[in-house]
């Protein structure tokens, strides 16, 4: 049983798939919904501060290196199109528009490009990171809800016997 927790929480911390993915592994592994919520928003966390105090010094580091350069040079583009972007979009309510894009649960919007935004913005370092908090809450509660209510209806399915 231990092994899915850590499995689950592994994945929320991967960038792209973050906690987007895990809560609906979580649920496809069984794990009761409100603690792979709580798993999933600690995994989803772990990388933040990380993220913040060192992606940006480490993508500049790279940006030119032979092998990893070009994919280093993506997200350097990626992380500065993203924080101009929410920049320009929210005017002096930086911060609610960082919790709400990351809470958005969609692909690219997740916690990872969320911090590496605000880095590159220069924002504050506490109060993006309850932000992204914020936002990272905001997307376990739309995946949860969705998750189960998918898994609760593939159940249904299954106990009546269409499966």
């Amino acid at each position: 049983m231990i092994s899915k927790y850590l499995w689950v929480l592994f994945v929320s911390m991967l960038p792209i798939i973050e906690l987007r993915g895990a809560i609906p592994i979580s649920q496809g592994l069984g794990i009761p919904l409100a603690q792979a919520f709580v798993i999933c928003i600690i995994g989803n966390m772990i990388p933040v501060p990380f993220i913040f105090l060192f992606a940006r010094r480490i993508l500049e580091w790279g940006k030119d290196k032979p092998v990893i350069g070009k994919s280093f040079q993506w997200c350097l583009k990626k992380g500065e199109k993203g924080g101009k972007a929410l920049q320009e979009k929210a005017k002096n309510g930086l911060y609610v528009a960082l919790l709400l894009f990351v809470g958005i649960p969609l692909p690219g919007t997740g916690a990872w490009t969320g911090m590496l935004a605000a880095s590159f913005l220069d924002m504050d370092f506490k109060k993006s990171t309850a932000a992204v908090l914020g936002g990272v809450l905001l997307a376990g509660a739309i995946m949860g809800a969705l998750s189960f209510g998918v898994f609760s209806a593939v159940r249904s399915v299954a106990l009546i016997g269409l499966f």
